[in-house]
């Protein structure tokens, strides 16, 4: 079996194309549910999708090596062209895929240098996988290794200092286009987590005037809450615009939700007053023709790219300490791929010494009919003691010379000195 990862990011791909591969939640749910339908028996039950702001990546576990399925698999889910997605995809097989979600939870894929927030997404998106039952052994281990190596990376080196999230980068380039920020009016449009991060960022930034704006109220108030800021619904929307100085916009809208017509109507009651707006959604939020307009400085995530050389060059110091780490890791996941060869002969190993204990027990018991039951207990816990005992030590020493390259032979070995026979390989 083979681990495949197909996906797009922001080196591959526009914000407009990524939008339209982004899932949500339910999306992601639902494409997990009809996979073993979807996309060839070639493909085993083991699926996990990862999808954020700036990637979408599809990871199995299949008998083939060719991406054709997964590739047909994402264009029917999103209606989108093969055509249209292939030149922008890239597919990584067996140890370039285990090393890509590697450097992807550890943040060195990411498109701010070491950013946090790519760490609690992977995690999110093996509970998704698991909620829907199409995670096994293989992914299940491997997401688990990249989370724990990206958390290494954060503790045991500099590149988490002070990290730039997208939503800490929408806040910096807020504060770097008004005179004092304490003073600015900023709208927040949006209470999820991204929403929360700028509004956390802006805070430590000194702003004091954050108004956040929402569909849901309720989730508009915790976060205000949280924060200290004001709220207002999204019918108020226009009339927070007219008096704002920045907007930074990060819903969950499958769709743009600020246009031309309403914002040039805001224009003309604010008196000739600039307006700042940052785009961190995806996808995006505010239409792309708005930057147009006399007085508007929209930036959106491709433009965010401009900005990230100062923080880049503060963590790239720290990019051959945190790949060391990921080579542990790695080492340490493929040990464990090794291991699954193994669990076969194992378990038959097991099988084996339970079965001739069951039996050379009974064989005795039958001899002592007249034993009481308590003793009839400590015979079968000495017995139970007895095998194990006598298994570990070579279960044990099959399970560290897995990896090694004379590991097949070590197998044939145990097999033949243990009587086991051969357990016919899966395809």
């Amino acid at each position: 079996m083979h681990i495949h990862c197909l996906g797009i990011n922001h080196h591959t791909a526009s914000v407009s194309l990524r939008e339209k591969l982004a899932f949500n939640d339910d999306q992601i749910q639902s494409a997990l549910a009809r996979q073993g339908c979807g996309i060839g028996m070639s493909i085993s039950t083991e699926m996990i999708i990862l999808s954020t702001c700036n990637r979408v990546e599809i990871y199995v576990i299949s008998s083939s090596t060719s991406s054709v399925e997964l590739e047909i698999f994402l264009s029917d889910i999103h209606d989108i062209p093969r055509e249209e997605l292939a030149p922008h995809l890239y597919h990584h097989l067996d140890q370039d895929a285990i090393e890509h979600l590697l450097r992807v939870a550890a943040g060195l894929n990411s498109l701010v240098l070491g950013e946090p927030q790519i760490l609690g997404q992977v995690t999110h998106a093996l509970q998704l996988a698991r909620g829907q039952n199409t995670v096994g052994p293989i992914l299940s281990r491997l997401f688990q290794t990249a989370i724990h190596a990206g958390k290494r990376a954060r503790t045991e080196t500099l590149i988490g200092r002070n990290p730039s999230s997208v939503s800490s980068l929408a806040a910096s380039v807020a504060e770097k286009t008004v005179i004092a920020i304490e003073k600015a009016q900023i709208v927040v449009l949006g209470a999820g987590e991204m929403a929360e991060l700028a509004v956390e960022a802006l805070r430590k930034r000194g702003a004091m005037k954050i108004l956040v704006v929402n569909r849901t109220l309720d989730r508009a108030l915790a976060l205000a809450e949280r924060w200290g800021a004001e709220t207002s619904t999204f019918e108020q929307l226009a009339t927070a615009l007219t008096r704002a100085d920045i907007l930074i916009a990060s819903t969950g809208a499958p769709h743009t939700i600020i246009h031309v017509p309403q914002v040039e109507k805001t224009l003309k009651d604010r008196a000739e007053r600039p307006l700042v707006m940052i785009d961190i959604a995806v996808p995006r939020d505010i239409d792309a023709d708005v930057g147009d307009l006399p007085g508007v400085n929209l930036f959106n995530m491709d433009g965010l790219n401009t900005q990230l050389e100062d923080s880049l060059a503060k963590r790239s110091a720290e990019v051959p300490h945190v790949e060391s780490i990921l080579f542990e890791e790695k080492a340490h996941y493929n040990d464990y791929l090794a291991s699954l060869d193994m669990l076969p002969l194992i378990a038959n190993l097991r099988e084996q010494a339970e079965s001739i204990r069951q039996l050379e027990l009974s064989k005795t018991l039958r001899r002592l009919p007249d034993l009481e039951d308590r003793d009839r207990k400590r015979i079968e816990a000495l017995t139970q003691a007895l095998v194990k005992k006598l298994v570990d030590a070579p279960i044990r020493r099959l399970r560290s010379e897995a990896s090694n390259e004379q590991a097949p032979q070590y197998a044939t070995v145990a097999r033949a000195l243990f009587d086991i026979p051969e357990t016919p390989r899966s395809s």
